[in-house]
């Protein structure tokens, strides 16, 4: 007995193939001149080919161009823009957009390098290894040399023998599906900010706190003897001082907290949308792009039958007749091959489309972060209040040994 072969168009992967392909961190390496940033150069370094490679904003760009120029039919990521838009900079401040734009290029590479496609082409490879002064021109030589995938693929004349009966149907409704689950993770992500946003502020209410304790303890100017007659006032400012190191290590765990959160959180969700809103600019690409081209040139076929029609009941000169036969035949098998382009295009969809589902249980890795960076967390913090309770009862007992309550009855 033969075993069964698998269609082409089936992408047997989970997310554990998918992840386990490549990690690709991306610092940042700023050259400055002066007291202003020049330009900005990223050192990308990749766990598949081992290695580290210098690359600027503009080496991306290049990258990113070509990649969607031999991928049309694939999910390939934007890039984040090069300078921040105007009225950006009066929310953030330079540093954190630069900051952004990393993370930003960071997940564009890895979701490029972790692509089942992509992950083996020698573009890839070129702009992961390359560790030459021109990749720009070693990047378009070898996309000269490939072509675009229609044209190396071995499936591509073949496409339509592949593809179900409903193809259509099946791609609407994968179309409407990811976008509505599109628009969920992006109501999640700008939940998860604000948490995120807010264990930072938190961080720095409490630094603030302490401070104020530390400022508050340290006036030095004599108790008058009246009071100091009835108050303890002139021991206990001491203690308080004391208190702004609790204070600061809260400061710092809710810092923590934050990072984590954004990290572990907010970074995962991010890149996730970016494979999301990268399927959508796709099927936008196939509506726009190719199944348009199809519908046009089979417009301009039918103006010229009609035009031969007429040149065959009219008598008109033999070389315009000739002429329009010459067109015709070169319109057909332009027509043939946009027809090939148009399923293929449509094969390349519904693999995209199962790529977007084995990514889906993402969901459990983001909310597992979600959930432990909160216990860590709380349980940190909590260990800090207890601390800090434990203290205050000691420092504020009265002088039977007994402790005042900490919260009125």
């Amino acid at each position: 007995m033969q075993p069964v072969q698998e269609s082409p168009l089936s992408l047997s992967l989970t997310l554990a193939v998918l992840l386990k392909k490549d990690t690709i961190k991306v610092e940042l390496i700023p050259e400055k001149k002066g007291l202003f940033l020049k330009h900005v150069e990223y050192q990308v370094t990749s766990e598949r080919f081992t290695v580290s490679v210098y690359r600027r904003y503009s080496d991306f760009d290049v990258f990113h161009e070509l990649l969607l120029q031999r991928y049309a039919y694939r999910v390939v990521p934007a890039l984040p823009p090069k300078r921040a838009l105007k009225g950006v900079l009066t929310s953030m401040s330079e540093r954190e957009f630069i900051e952004g734009r990393r993370r930003a290029l960071a997940r564009f590479l890895n979701l490029v390098g972790r692509h089942p496609v992509f992950s083996e082409d020698e573009l890839v490879k070129t702009f992961l290894t390359f560790s030459g002064s021109d990749v720009q021109t070693k990047l378009r030589d070898a996309c000269k040399k490939l072509g675009d995938e229609f044209m190396t693929c071995k499936y591509a004349t073949q496409a339509k023998d592949y593809l179900p009966a409903d193809i259509q149907s099946q791609f609407s409704s994968s179309r409407e599906l990811i976008k509505n689950i599109h628009n969920s993770f992006q109501k999640l992500r700008d939940r998860a900010e604000r948490m995120a946003e807010r264990s930072k502020e938190n961080a720095t209410d409490l630094l603030m706190f302490g401070k104020e304790l530390s400022s508050l303890g340290s006036d030095e100017s004599p108790v008058p003897i009246l009071a100091s007659c009835k108050s303890p006032w002139a021991a206990l400012r001491r203690s308080v001082k004391g208190l702004s190191v609790e204070f600061s290590l809260l400061s710092e765990k809710a810092a923590q907290q934050g990072r984590r959160e954004e990290d572990d959180v907010v970074e995962k969700l991010n890149l996730f949308l970016d494979l999301l809103q990268s399927y959508r600019d796709l099927c936008e690409r196939h509506e726009k792009g190719v199944l348009h081209e199809h519908q046009r040139a089979l417009q301009k076929y039918g103006v010229m039958k009609r035009q031969m029609m007429s040149a065959t009941v009219q008598p008109k000169e033999q070389v315009s007749v000739e002429q329009l036969e010459s067109r015709i035949v070169q319109q057909e098998n332009a027509i043939q091959v946009m027809e090939l382009r148009n399923y293929f295009s449509l094969f390349c969809l519904h693999q995209e489309s199962q790529l977007i589902f084995t990514y889906l249980p993402i969901t459990s890795h983001i909310l597992g972060e979600f959930v432990d960076s909160q216990v860590q967390g709380h349980k940190e913090m909590g260990e800090v209040w207890q601390d800090l309770h434990s203290k205050l009862k000691s420092l504020f007992g009265d002088g039977n040994g007994q402790s005042p309550p900490l919260s009125p009855k």
